[in-house]
């Protein structure tokens, strides 16, 4: 891993008059999984949006590839190759498996070649995808809507892929063999930002992780390192 993807300074946003985030900083190198986990109302799914360009940053500094986010909206942030997965999925109702995972890619240049290939590589990933394809997207199990969102977000060809609650609400199978897909993902190159709840999982999965509190990161570290972490064992693991 050479060099960063990501890289987030002092920053800070909200909801109109109320001020959510207050001193957020993370960095995701080229190549890598960082994880960032934190209690209800810790300010995690703020810091994605705010990175996806769906809530404004009122302070700070956010650098993609070595260059400033600032002003962009997020339809540019899709073209500069950052895509967001969503907390509750989010698929189009009336939409079929497939006519979802094309709108994924609906900004993309690179011909219908390029978007057929990749719709293969996700149902690959994905198999049960492939099998429902012309299947009503919301009527698939919670399961499936995740494998759905997931690989939606993967045919915008990111080289950041940023995920809001990968687990929540899903059984222990499903949650692994989006894991395992993800490591797969990681492995062809894309660089992933996964916020979650379920801390262990999290930490399983990720390279380094950053604990947030209160709008504002309070830790950080080797996965390792901070699931060996008193503190943090107590306060998330429940040990």
């Amino acid at each position: 891993m050479s060099g960063y993807v990501l890289q987030v300074e002092r920053l800070a946003a909200g909801y109109g008059d109320v001020q959510v985030l207050w001193d957020v900083g993370l960095e995701v190198k080229a190549g890598e999984i960082v994880c960032l986990v934190g209690s209800n109302g810790a300010g995690k799914t703020t810091t994605l949006r705010c990175l996806s360009g769906l809530v404004p940053a009122s302070s700070g500094r956010v650098m993609f590839e070595g260059q400033p986010l600032t002003d962009c909206s997020p339809v540019q942030l899709v073209e500069r190759g950052i895509a967001h997965v969503p907390e509750g999925r989010r698929l189009f109702s009336g939409l079929s498996v497939y006519d979802n995972l094309l709108l994924g890619a609906y900004r993309r240049r690179d011909g219908h070649a390029a978007i057929a290939r990749d719709i293969e590589r996700v149902y690959a990933l994905f198999p049960r995808l492939a099998e429902r394809r012309r299947q009503d997207a919301t009527t698939l199990s919670g399961g499936e809507q995740q494998m759905c969102a997931v690989a939606r977000g993967l045919m915008a060809s990111p080289k950041l892929l940023m995920i809001d609650e990968l687990s929540l609400g899903l059984a222990p199978k499903v949650v692994g063999e989006l894991v395992d897909a993800l490591r797969i993902v990681n492995g062809e190159g894309t660089s992933l930002l996964i916020v979650e709840q379920d801390v262990a999982t999290a930490l399983d999965l990720a390279d380094r992780g950053y604990v947030m509190d209160q709008g504002r990161t309070v830790a950080q570290g080797a996965a390792d390192q901070l699931r060996n972490d008193p503190a943090i064992r107590a306060a998330y693991l429940g040990i």
